[in-house]
């Protein structure tokens, strides 16, 4: 089994350049390219097979869900740290700890703005999970059609009714500011309710509202404050949470709301989420490896000392 430190096609052209620095002295060069080999050799990370190992691991039979609300208003800087913090910073934060102390359950992140995105289809790979959801972005400012919950209530009633066939239990975690914007009116999510096993509505921003930055360019130097339309001059856009909005899903759902921003914690509330979850001991065989590097890097350091020697004997 090869393990490459360096890319191996990279370590080549590495090893070609240092053989064109030649050493005078037919041995002198003879040594130096015996220990370029085991420059090349070492990096390979050759590995043997050295028996198998039972791996335990703890799963948790549930899926999670998260519905994430990607429109630009998550962008305020209204977040519960300091005015530097956006709700999708906030949210991001959250997730992360839920994904923490569910550990072991199958995640799915689905989010919205113009329409509905599955960003990550269930799997028990946490970390990936973390990665998706950290990575998220809004639709550009241009492109936004307005803020609607309604565009994920079809999408998500057919996630949960494809989990209920399957069987076990889905907890589902809403995340949003409210907000709409684009002048529809909430539709109900009552259909989706029976399969849904537990989870909350989890509330962003704050009833006093918050300018939305976004980002021009794709390194993010740029910024854009975003405007008010049909004001002129033209006032900055202020968004603001919407409770009613997300008690009215909560209810409809039959889970929890909670306002995220007044600082409600979630760790006690989400232990209390898995106490009510089967946990499991799922064994797994792994193969285990012993790593040869070492036998060349004697080798290598051995000539290594003698080239230094040589190197003094000649400069005195």
């Amino acid at each position: 089994m090869l393990n490459p430190i360096i890319p191996i096609w990279l370590m080549t052209i590495i090893c070609i350049l240092l053989l064109f620095v030649r050493r005078k002295g037919k041995i002198r060069y003879i040594l130096q390219i015996i220990m370029i080999l085991l420059l090349f050799v070492i990096n390979l990370g050759i590995s043997i097979p050295n028996g198998n190992v039972i791996v335990n691991d703890k799963k948790i039979d549930a899926k999670v869900l998260f519905v994430i609300d990607n429109t630009i208003s998550m962008q305020a800087l209204d977040g519960n740290h300091s005015t530097a913090k956006t709700r999708m910073s906030d949210l991001q934060r959250d997730c992360l700890k839920i994904i923490n102390i569910l550990d072991g359950a199958k995640f799915s992140v689905m989010s919205f703005n113009n329409e509905v995105t599955i960003n990550c289809p269930y799997t028990d790979n946490s970390d990936h999970v973390k990665n998706v959801i950290n990575s998220l972005s809004p639709v550009a400012h241009y492109y936004a059609k307005g803020s609607s919950m309604n565009v994920c209530k079809d999408v998500l009633k057919q996630d949960l009714e494809r989990n209920a066939k399957a069987g076990g239990k889905t907890i589902v975690f809403f995340i949003s500011d409210g907000e709409i914007t684009n002048k529809s009116t909430l539709e109900s999510f009552n259909e989706c309710a029976e399969n849904i096993s537990n989870g909350a509505v989890l509330g962003y921003g704050t009833k006093e509202g918050a300018e939305m930055h976004v980002k021009q360019s794709w390194d993010g130097n740029n910024e854009q404050i975003i405007k008010e339309n049909g004001t002129f001059p033209q006032k900055n856009a202020i968004s603001k949470i919407d409770e009613n909005n997300l008690k009215q899903i909560a209810e409809d759902l039959n889970i929890s709301y909670w306002n995220m921003t007044e600082g409600k914690q979630l760790d006690e509330e989400i232990m209390l989420m898995k106490d009510d979850l089967e946990e499991k001991v799922v064994q797994t065989t792994a193969r285990e490896y012993t790593n040869l590097s070492f036998i060349f890097v004697i080798p290598l350091l051995i000539l290594l000392v003698i080239q230094i020697v040589d190197i003094k004997r000649r400069i005195v």
